[in-house]
């Protein structure tokens, strides 16, 4: 849901991941074209497919977060900018939304990936991964090729 999001505030001791490949399903919430974009191909393609987490910071610098703050300060910071927020002409704030996003893509994205989402749940690889996780091992995709 971080790539829906308009402004991100985040703490300097939070991890970023997308585990969706490693327990053998795919992206969901139009991630698989918003990850993309806002990162570059290659970056999203990586982060999908190894599943590795990146530290906050890395995380500013990629353009995944407008900030990044001390644990104690992420409430006040977070608090800060939705009362400037709200300070905003809100007909402009929305305008500026719909300009900078297209709704109707992002469903047909969403939906794309819901189809592709039902069917991996139902594949043998998924449950070998959450077979996998319920046991506390690695997942052993090898045997269910």
């Amino acid at each position: 849901m971080l790539l829906h999001c308009d402004l991100v505030v985040l703490a300097e001791n939070a991890l970023l991941s997308t585990p969706f490949i490693g327990l053998a399903l795919v992206p969901e919430a139009a991630s698989s074209l918003l990850m993309p974009l806002r990162i570059g191909h290659a970056r999203a393609f990586e982060l999908f497919a190894l599943g590795e987490a990146i530290p906050a910071k890395v995380a500013l610098e990629w353009g995944f977060a407008n900030r990044v703050v001390p644990l104690e300060k992420l409430d006040t910071e977070a608090l800060a900018l939705a009362q400037r927020l709200a300070r905003q002409p809100l007909g402009s704030l929305i305008a500026t939304k719909k300009l900078m996003r297209d709704g109707e893509m992002l469903v047909k994205q969403m939906q794309a990936e819901g189809e592709h989402f039902e069917a991996r749940l139902k594949s043998a690889e998924a449950r070998e991964a959450f077979q996998a996780f319920a046991e506390r091992r690695p997942p052993d995709f090898a045997k269910v090729a």
